[in-house]
């Protein structure tokens, strides 16, 4: 009997634990075929950061909350880079019309994370990103963790504080 019990118990510590895990995750990064810079094709699943934390951000050169965003971003990244592991895409949405200006914006800011392209809008769609900024946390299982819609200077710090909780094993709210 004391055997059934204790099984029953662990099985439901088990379950418990299990459920509080997955809730954690919002989705798993939708696989999709994106462009480089360069207009190169790259796959949604070949972003990879080896199983570190990874910070997607959906921006547009017409955007100019991103704008300040991405400067605050690449203010911080080599200290984030060095203390969290943490690796940022930055996915334009710019449009046929206004792609041509991201690689100039690009290069001119002098952001050093990786910038990528959407220029038919197919991850934005997949990962409902309807107004830029819009950032996205990713676990190293690269599983969607936590999301922020819009800017206000200072929300760099919130998504590295998400980025510490993940690390540490804390509840991310």
């Amino acid at each position: 009997m004391k055997k059934l019990l204790f099984l029953v118990i662990l099985i439901s510590s088990t379950t418990v634990l299990l459920a509080q895990n997955e809730a954690k995750t919002l989705f798993r990064l939708p696989e999709t075929s994106i462009q480089t810079l360069e207009g190169k094709p790259f796959e949604t699943k070949d972003m990879q950061n080896d199983g570190k934390p990874i910070l997607l951000t959906f921006w547009a050169t017409w955007c100019k909350p991103c704008m300040r965003e991405h400067d605050a971003i690449n203010e911080m990244y080599g200290e984030w880079v060095e203390e969290t592991g943490l690796k940022v895409y930055a996915i334009s949405i710019d449009d046929a019309r206004s792609t041509k200006r991201v690689m100039p914006t690009v290069n001119g800011k002098g952001w050093e994370f990786e910038v990528l392209l959407d220029p038919n809008g197919d991850l934005k769609r997949l990962m409902n990103v309807n107004i830029p900024p819009h950032v996205f946390v990713l676990n190293g299982n690269k599983e969607v963790v936590w999301q922020h819609v819009g800017y206000l200077d200072g929300d760099e710090l919130k998504y590295i504080e998400v980025v510490e909780k993940l690390l540490a094993g804390e509840p991310i709210e």
